[in-house]
């Protein structure tokens, strides 16, 4: 199956006279299909992409009081919990104590006719600490009863505002 264009010695005037084969290619159809694909995809795009309309946070740093009766929670950057400068290896053993102390703090406020504000739990983490390990302090003290879990930061540039 050969396919002829046409002899092989055609003349100028050939040529000229139409002749000869056509070697141009049409374009047109081509940018009509470009044209109508771009106007597909410059509708449907919009559609496609969704977002739900939120007003996010605006963030401020505040300075956090320190009260005594407040937790300070250290976690390492091999998970290793601390409560002030006890170590805990697990979380059940956690759990035990924030319980405890929250029990203990709750009876006092009661015993001395002041308003119950419950202890706040402020969590400093190593910065080469695993999620996980954060993530699973912030449970564990959820769990015992405190309502009020806050992270101890650095200042951007060690700057400290008052």
């Amino acid at each position: 199956m050969a396919m002829s264009a046409g002899p092989a010695d055609v003349s100028p005037e050939d040529e000229a006279a139409g002749g000869a084969p056509m070697t141009d290619i049409n374009t047109t159809p081509l940018v009509d299909v470009m044209l109508v694909l771009l106007i597909i995809f410059l509708i449907a795009v919009p559609v496609v992409i969704q977002t739900v309309p939120l007003r996010l946070p605006k963030v401020s740093n505040q300075v956090t009081t320190t009260k005594p009766e407040n937790v300070l929670v250290s976690i390492d950057s091999n998970c290793d919990v601390y409560w002030g400068l006890q170590r805990f290896s697990t979380n059940a053993e956690l759990l035990d104590k924030a319980t405890g102390y929250l029990i203990k703090e709750v009876d006092r406020l009661k015993a001395s006719g002041a308003p119950i504000e419950l202890p706040e739990v402020h969590i400093r983490g190593d910065a080469d600490a695993e999620y996980r390990c954060v993530g699973g302090v912030i449970f564990t003290m959820q769990r015992a009863g405190y309502q009020k879990v806050g992270f101890i930061s650095e200042p951007v540039g060690g700057v400290t505002t008052r």
